[in-house]
């Protein structure tokens, strides 16, 4: 347990392991904790590394923040880290809003990067009916304001995930002050975020995109598929659904080494 001073925040983290190094990078929650099931059985393979994203529980911020470039500064917060445990370029996992970090990590600092496994990216923009989860997000965000966090993390769940998800995710840890972080700053800003598929496309060879078998037919699965075939690559499938690295976490972590 550690911590790395990066411009405007400290963050929390944690090595588990040994080899190649590889960090993950968490979704929602913003917390290294959501790892702790799948890392246990990553630790013969793989040095893992796992933080909370700053402004997300022991991963304190200080002074002003640019929030109009937050995605950004979470990718370099991500650079940073993989350079400052000098182990580097990595094998990086994201999930969820994790893996739009990830995407953005591989767009602006490639160097970092030796795989990148985008898990489930809410990246909505590449779907057909895009705009319609994006006014969703919006509405949900709405809710938030309206009655507070959980009727509001109850409309994302239920629309948003498959049935497969729901009853995990319905009785996780709560913990207000994050689930109001990332309402006021990453529910409406990440999966509309811009990809720079230029970019991307350029490093595609290094790209494994992935989703969990139970999700197909929800966004975040078919996000991830129309993603594939932007930038060419075959989408590995895995255990569970959406949060597969805990509900599933023996089979997701030996099906990961095995894409890997």
């Amino acid at each position: 347990m550690s911590t790395l001073e990066v411009p405007g925040a400290r963050l929390y983290y944690e090595t588990h392991g040994r080899g190649p190094l590889l960090l993950l990078i968490t979704g929602a929650s913003g917390v290294a904790d959501v790892y702790r099931a799948v890392t246990q059985h990553l630790t013969a393979h793989f040095t893992v590394a796992v933080y909370d994203r700053r402004g997300f529980s022991r991963s304190l911020l200080e002074g002003s923040q640019d929030y109009d470039r937050r995605l950004e500064t979470d990718a370099d917060d991500a650079r940073r880290l993989i350079e400052h445990l000098g182990a580097g370029p990595a094998i990086v996992f994201g999930a969820s809003s994790g893996a739009v970090v990830g995407l953005k990590l591989l767009a602006r600092h490639p160097s970092a990067i030796r795989t990148l496994i985008p898990y489930e990216p809410p990246v909505t923009r590449l779907l057909s009916d895009g705009d319609t989860w994006v006014r969703f997000f919006s509405e949900v965000y709405d809710v938030h304001r309206r009655s507070g966090p959980e009727p509001a993390m109850t409309l994302f769940r239920e629309r948003t995930f498959a049935p497969y998800d729901h009853r995990y995710m319905a009785n996780a840890p709560r913990n207000d002050a994050n689930a109001a972080y990332w309402f006021e700053h990453e529910l409406r800003q990440y999966p509309p975020a811009p990809l720079d598929l230029a970019s991307l496309a350029a490093h595609a060879g290094r790209v494994t995109p992935a989703v969990g078998r139970e999700s197909r037919g929800h966004p975040c699965y078919e996000a991830t598929v129309a993603l594939g075939m932007r930038l060419g690559r075959d989408v590995a499938e895995l255990p569970g659904g959406h949060i597969g690295f805990i509900t599933d976490a023996p089979a997701f972590a030996a099906a990961l080494v095995k894409s890997l």
